[in-house]
């Protein structure tokens, strides 16, 4: 599959040590130095949304009394964080970047409009989309299919810490099945935990295919962005 702009997903906890909560330095650097090496091998122009997982998740405040509205707005400061982690270990690699916030923050991010986003990205720059939606009520996953579709990429790859989508979580179930490909109504029928449901739906109504992989495994992030499929397929 050619592919010309890409948009890439990872949860805040890739940022940091197994167990681990913040930014951990030197796996953000190894991280940078994987997504400059499949950038140059593919040629592709690539977004990155990161989730803000490693420093905390607005609905297990919610669970403990906080009230949503609250929680998710401060689970989106958590993205900008992230965001400005790895524009910094990009910057070492020597890449151009950028990082565009849904949340105004001008000292240290743009605001998100399509259009730019898009000249960045056709200059050669990898852009950071920060801040999620800017709106409470939707997930990192939401934000990765929505600003996907705002800046007409081809595809959306979902990098997790499992291979791809099972039909049970493979960590505690290790008879559950891998599945290569999906549709998006096998997706939403079977309840298969991979993106919120929001998500899977707007990539179904336009059309927009989502591949899930390993992205911890060496390598993988240049083998997915260079058309290999080594994980799961959603289309």
């Amino acid at each position: 599959m050619a592919r010309r702009r890409v948009l890439l997903k990872v949860s805040g906890e890739a940022l940091c040590a197994a167990g681990g909560s913040g930014v951990d330095a030197e796996i953000v650097l190894d991280f940078a130095a994987q997504i400059e090496r499949a950038r140059k091998a593919s040629g592709v122009e690539l977004a990155i949304v990161s989730g803000g997982g490693n420093f905390l998740r607005g609905r297990s405040l919610v669970e403990q009394g906080m009230d949503r509205t609250t929680g998710d707005s401060m689970g989106m400061l958590a993205t900008i964080m992230n965001s400005l982690a790895l524009r910094s270990a990009l910057e070492r690699q020597g890449v151009e970047v950028r990082v565009l916030s849904a949340i105004p923050c001008g000292a240290i991010a743009e605001p998100f409009v399509s259009w730019q986003c898009i000249r960045h990205l056709e200059a050669g720059r990898v852009v950071l989309l920060a801040g999620g939606t800017g709106h409470p009520f939707f997930t990192t996953d939401t934000t990765a299919a929505l600003r996907a579709l705002e800046i007409q990429a081809d595809v959306v790859f979902k990098g997790t810490k499992v291979r791809g989508i099972y039909s049970a979580d493979p960590v505690s179930d290790p008879n559950a099945d891998f599945f290569e490909n999906l549709t998006f109504r096998d997706v939403l029928e079977r309840r298969l935990r991979v993106m919120d449901s929001t998500a899977i739906s707007l990539c179904m109504d336009n059309e927009l295919p989502i591949q899930v992989f390993n992205v911890t495994e060496p390598g993988n992030i240049e083998r997915a962005l260079c058309g290999e499929q080594n994980g799961t397929l959603v289309a």
